[in-house]
């Protein structure tokens, strides 16, 4: 248990950005999930829709400290690849 101010101040801090943090991640998944959806229904106009609004968000995550700067790289390229190769 915290005993000093500073203490028990950091432990309320850490508690609301978990909760922002937490936010920001779901909602980056719910963006992923749209595109996966897209891609998973053949729809290549829909997957693109989808990838150039989710792009934006991951992007952001990774400015705010929630998601790494090469997971997301990883995520955007093969996603990228993805739809690409559905016109194919």
């Amino acid at each position: 248990m915290a005993h000093s101010l500073q203490a028990k101040k950091r432990i309320r801090q850490a508690g609301r950005r978990e909760a922002v943090n937490r936010a920001r991640r779901g909602t980056i998944r719910t963006e992923l999930r749209k595109v996966e959806e897209a891609i998973a229904s053949g729809d290549q106009e829909a997957a693109l829709k989808a990838f150039r609004e989710m792009q934006p968000q991951l992007m952001a995550g990774v400015n705010k400290g929630v998601m790494q700067k090469n997971t997301v790289s990883r995520k955007l390229s093969r996603l990228a690849k993805r739809i690409k190769n559905m016109a194919a």
